[in-house]
């Protein structure tokens, strides 16, 4: 069903997490859609009950005949502009049938037929506006103002649309980066989470590269702008989600084309029916009865239902399971990839930083909880993610924390204090000793782990090992999928190729591409697409969001994921259990063999009745229930995907 959306009012609240950007929601309500479809529905729901318990007809048929009007005028209308500009779609023609079946008394059927379209219309609506919301909302990652330096070393605060290529800003601690360049001077960790997808804040001095919209840590930066405003990378992933969303439109293009030569087909048919017994000498009321018959029997009332039950009962089965599909459409495509890409951060991986090792250095004299607990005391009182890693893994072995005196942080660097009488400092080897770093540091970076030194009163003490935690159910998941598809999944990710080829081991997986910008994830799922895959993306970040707008279907992790994300996604797992992407790519093929069976079904009965009707007498009682029986009999077997057995089967790996 074609809508026009015009812009809506939209709430905004705080971010929940750093790194974020602003949610800004359409309300549903807000969309004349949405208010016409639940005003149409809801008359329906009144009218079926007092129709079936056998009330007067005065009770139900005016809730019925408002039923028609709230689902289907705007449907009728824009059947009579296409009317218009020369063209006829199905939507006219689903409200022509409802009409035509009200006037042979089928007004429960009609009414039926309206509101399936009209919800229909007001999903489509609603898909539309929450993707525009998100890329709005995408926008406010960047500042709108920054502070440039003159060469006199003033400060002028300027929009972001005002800087230049060569402009020098400062970054304060706390703000976010207002425009991509290089640091001139100074030192920090910089939360580049939305741009390349890496768990924790990377170091920034001299010479580094910075992103637009990134959150700055607690160290100053001097940076030298090096791209426009409009060239930053954020306006890039805008640029390119509303591109690739645009891909689809062939699709969309077919299905137009499939709707007019069925609605002129149909239109012919019922004339034909009506006229050509009139030339012939039939009676008026004969010929209008017959075409009337055949406008019934001949109704898609079966074959949209033979569509949509197994669909939408797939989708209810694995919303029930956490795992939100956003259209019958999605549920569909689900089940034609082929191919599977997987994000590493926060989809393969849990996303946050655990302590994986605790190893005290020979000559410390320390055991693993003596240097945890003096390790953690230290790192308390920073809001770093790597401390908050070495504090909670302390209070998970039961530790008691001493308070800690004189805490200095030093951006890049470390933290340092006074545990107990004792000078701790913990932070990155290479910086806290500038040369003579322990072997086993190297050993544990070789393994895919960040290595942090602890050093008590000048000297080293021991090593923390520190990696994002592989997923319980990745290395099943990343197995089924390539049972399902016949190809194992590729890992995209901007991690460091190191971490991202050891993690990829542990999960099975073979093909990893690693330190990937946004667009060379894009122009991965894009390489894939044009070799005649069906790709599968699944991620959680801002980054990922190009891709999952390309691919063939995209799946966002619902926890930890991006508003962007979520809503370029056509699938979302609410509660972050991976294993359930390859149980809904098998319960889709289920749903697909199901409304290829419903079809046929449809199908037969359409034909046999039609057939009926034109070469012999086709009661007019009969062929309601003719019809009736078929819309029943595919609605019930598209309503067995809605049996448990049915997702536990595809949970097993089978196929529903």
């Amino acid at each position: 069903m074609t809508s026009t959306l015009t812009p809506q009012p939209v709430e905004r609240t705080k971010p929940e997490r750093p790194g974020t950007p602003p949610r800004r929601r359409t309300r549903v309500l807000a969309l004349p859609e949405a208010r016409w479809a639940a005003a149409a529905t809801v008359l329906f729901l009144l009218a079926l009950p007092l129709q079936l318990t056998g009330a007067p007809a005065w009770t139900w048929g005016p809730l019925y005949a408002l039923s028609y009007v709230t689902g289907g005028w705007e449907p009728g209308w824009e059947g009579l502009k296409a009317l218009k500009e020369r063209t006829l779609d199905v939507d006219l023609l689903m409200v022509v049938a409802a009409l035509g079946a009200a006037s042979i008394g089928q007004v429960m059927d009609g009414a039926l037929l309206i509101v399936i379209f009209a919800t229909s219309g007001a999903l489509e609506a609603l898909a539309t506006a929450r993707t525009a919301d998100s890329v709005r909302g995408l926008l406010d990652l960047a500042p709108a103002t920054a502070t440039r330096l003159s060469p006199d070393g003033g400060e002028q605060a300027v929009s972001v649309e005002e800087l230049a290529v060569g402009d020098t800003v400062l970054v304060r601690p706390g703000e976010r980066v207002g425009a991509d360049g290089r640091v001139l001077d100074g030192a920090s960790e910089v939360d580049q989470a939305t741009i390349t997808g890496e768990p924790l804040p990377v170091p920034k001095e001299r010479g580094d590269e910075v992103f637009a919209g990134t959150l700055n840590g607690t160290g100053a930066l001097r940076v030298r702008v090096e791209r426009d405003a409009s060239d930053s990378v954020i306006a890039r992933i805008v640029r390119m989600v509303q591109e690739a969303s645009e891909t689809k439109a062939p699709t969309q293009l077919f299905i137009e084309k499939v709707e007019q030569r069925y609605s002129l087909g149909m239109v012919a048919a019922t004339l034909a029916v009506f006229l050509v017994p009139l030339a012939f000498g039939e009676q008026l009321t004969d010929a209008l009865l017959r075409a009337m018959t055949f406008m019934i029997v001949a109704s898609p009332c079966a074959v949209v239902l033979a569509t949509m039950p197994p669909l939408l009962s797939a989708i209810a089965n694995a919303g029930r399971h956490g795992v939100l599909v956003k259209s019958a459409v999605v549920m569909e495509r689900l089940g034609q990839v082929d191919a599977v890409a997987l994000d590493k951060t926060g989809t393969l991986t849990e996303g946050s930083p655990r302590v994986t090792d605790v190893r005290p250095l020979p000559g410390s004299g320390l055991e693993e909880d003596e240097l945890l607990t003096l390790a953690a005391a230290a790192e308390r009182p920073s809001e770093h993610p790597l401390a908050r890693a070495v504090v909670d893994a302390a209070r998970e072995r039961g530790l008691r924390l001493p308070d800690a005196q004189d805490f200095t942080s030093a951006p890049g660097v470390g933290v340092t204090a006074v545990v107990g009488g004792r000078t701790v400092a913990v932070g990155a080897p290479a910086r806290l000793l500038d040369d003579d770093t322990p072997g086993s540091a190297a050993e544990l970076e070789e393994s895919g782990r960040t290595a942090v030194l602890v050093v008590v009163d000048g000297a080293p003490a021991g090593l923390l090992g520190i990696a994002d935690r592989l997923r319980p159910d990745a290395a099943a998941t990343v197995a089924s999928l390539a049972t399902l598809t016949g190809t194992a999944p590729v890992l995209l990710t901007g991690d460091n190729p190191r971490a991202a080829a050891h993690l990829a081991a542990e999960a099975g997986i073979g093909d990893v591409r690693a330190g990937l910008l946004p667009q060379d994830k894009l122009d991965a799922v894009r390489e894939m697409e044009s070799a005649g895959r069906k790709v599968l993306v699944v991620g959680d970040g801002v980054n990922d969001a190009p891709a999952l707008a390309a691919a063939h279907t995209g799946i966002a992790m619902g926890r930890a994921g991006s508003d962007l994300a979520l809503e370029t996604a056509d699938a979302v797992i609410v509660r972050d259990e991976l294993a359930a992407v390859p149980a809904t790519v098998a319960l889709s093929r289920r749903a697909r063999r199901l409304v290829v069976q419903n079809l046929v079904i449809a199908g037969v009965f359409i034909a046999g009745l039609v057939v009926w009707d034109l070469a012999g007498d086709l009661p007019l009682p009969l062929g309601v229930a003719g019809h009736e029986g078929s819309t029943v009999l595919v609605g019930l077997n598209g309503l067995r995907l809605l049996r448990e057995g049915a997702w536990q089967r595809a949970a097993a790996g089978g196929n529903g």
